[in-house]
């Protein structure tokens, strides 16, 4: 009797020769992965960006699991790996995840991927590594293209500290709640958002944060990259002709030194000052830049101290 043949991508399947990638002509042999959850970061958008460890994982794990195989797809096509993909979506992670521990729980080697970028970075992954943890499997992490570091190196704006926010809320209320309370981090704000809301969140950006210094970074190491550097303010009245396809990525400077310290009454007293030398406008301007409080609060303020001091000055 004839033996069965070995199911195809499968780990016996899959010899020495199988496992491998091509570079331009060039066909490289990859070992086979070690057994564990690999996280490769991917490209982008350039596929030349991937990494050769990224290469040779990919080449070497039993499995792929990818937000979308169309996608990941494009990129082992484009360096001739034949592993197998798996889809692993915010929409099928509940059914997918036990089947990848059983794997893991067998010895073998699975690599998660996103789209784009780093996983788990705003994309799914997170109860995955934690149970692949609590099972006691290992976790090995390929650093690589990540779209927050990229836009940081790019926006002339400082890097020491910064605060991921990852996707604002999409309602309007929502949003605005959510920047009332970001306005108040000492640190630079990295932030994502899609075409269809960009100016939408520009405007919020601009009222609510006043004349910090930001960038808009569109299509990130693609055809078409874009960075517009400007104070929000700036870029908010400029929306109207931004081009809104593709993916963006919003840089914001810190709120200016001090700002974070200033009391009520010290508000009070810069909107005086400011006042009596400056238009409503420009003084709430220069309060807000320098308090860190939201811009429509600053102008209520603003419009009180200025009615009540027109009203001081008609009494006898």
């Amino acid at each position: 009797m004839r033996a069965k043949p070995a199911p195809i991508n499968t780990p016996e399947a899959q010899d020495a020769a199988s496992r491998g990638f091509s570079i331009d002509v060039h066909r490289l042999a990859a070992p086979k992965a070690a057994p564990g959850l690999h996280l490769v970061a991917t490209p982008i958008g350039n596929l030349g960006d991937i990494t050769l460890r990224a290469l040779q994982t990919l080449a070497g794990v039993d499995v792929i699991a990818c937000e979308d195989t169309r996608i990941t797809r494009r990129l082992t096509e484009r360096y001739a790996i034949t592993a197998q993909l798996k889809p692993y979506h915010e929409h099928n992670a509940e059914a997918a995840r036990p089947k990848i521990l059983e794997a893991l729980g067998q010895g073998g080697s699975v690599a998660l991927v996103s789209d784009a970028g780093t996983p788990l970075i705003s994309d799914p992954g997170f109860k995955l590594v934690r149970e692949v943890c609590a099972a006691g499997h290992a976790v090995y992490a390929l650093p690589g293209p990540s779209s927050v570091l990229a836009a940081l190196s790019v926006a002339a704006l400082p890097t020491d500290r910064f605060f991921f926010e990852g996707f604002l809320p999409a309602k309007s209320a929502a949003r605005r709640s959510r920047l009332t309370e970001l306005v108040r981090i000492d640190a630079t704000l990295v932030m994502f958002e899609s075409g269809n809301r960009v100016q939408d969140t520009l405007a919020d950006l601009a009222e609510i944060m006043g004349p910090r210094e930001a960038a808009i970074c569109r299509e990130l190491t693609k055809l078409h990259e874009e960075v517009s550097r400007a104070t929000l303010s700036e870029l908010a009245r400029e929306a109207a002709t931004l081009e809104t396809r593709g993916e963006f990525v919003l840089v914001i400077a810190p709120p200016a030194a001090g700002a974070e310290v200033l009391t009520s009454d010290a508000l009070d007293s810069l909107l005086r000052e400011q006042l009596a030398a400056h238009s409503v406008k420009d003084a709430v301007a220069h309060a807000v830049a320098l308090s860190g409080r939201p811009r429509r609060e600053v102008y209520a303020r603003a419009l009180e101290l200025a009615k009540n001091s027109r009203g001081s000055d008609g009494e006898d």
